[in-house]
């Protein structure tokens, strides 16, 4: 099964997106699950470090210097594709931080606890909402700051609240 098949990445595709497990030791990180090629490159504008890499051609998949890499989450806001989230392994022993793009209202609270989704949108198990980051303008996407167990940090892609 592929991307063209059932709108899920496979495995090689995750992998070659991933950073080193030695720079997810060092913290916060962005990590681009964009595999479409398109006419997109406002992540490269949005990156204050130069860790989004230009872009050859509009259409090319994202390239990213993870040693660049502050995980401030600019890309996150500006990506129309919903395609990019930070992952920080070292918030604490347990637990991992995602930064993901959330669009849809209300916004969930800080403290709320809520389901977390895989890229399927199957529940693989509970988050709970530390921060909520609204965008400089009223076009960028919300952030959603939430803990999750640290073994799910590479799987979780989206949540849900519990009604």
């Amino acid at each position: 099964m592929s991307l063209r098949t059932n709108g899920l990445p496979d495995q090689d595709q995750l992998t070659a997106s991933r950073p080193s497990p030695q720079r997810l030791a060092r913290g916060p990180v962005a990590i681009f699950e964009c595999f479409e090629r398109i006419p997109c490159n406002p992540c490269f504008d949005a990156c204050p470090t130069g860790a989004v890499l230009p872009f050859a051609d509009i259409n090319d998949i994202p390239k990213v210097d993870f040693d660049l890499c502050t995980g401030c989450g600019n890309c996150i806001a500006a990506c129309p594709g919903l395609a990019i989230f930070v992952v920080d392994e070292t918030f604490s022993t347990g637990e991992a931080l995602l930064k993901i793009p959330y669009e849809f209202s209300p916004l969930p609270e800080r403290g709320e606890t809520i389901q977390v989704l895989n890229r399927a949108g199957r529940e693989v198990g509970q988050g709970k909402v530390v921060r909520i980051q609204k965008g400089r303008n009223k076009l960028a996407t919300p952030l959603v700051w939430l803990t999750v167990p640290k073994g799910l940090a590479q799987e979780v892609r989206h949540l849900a609240r519990y009604q």
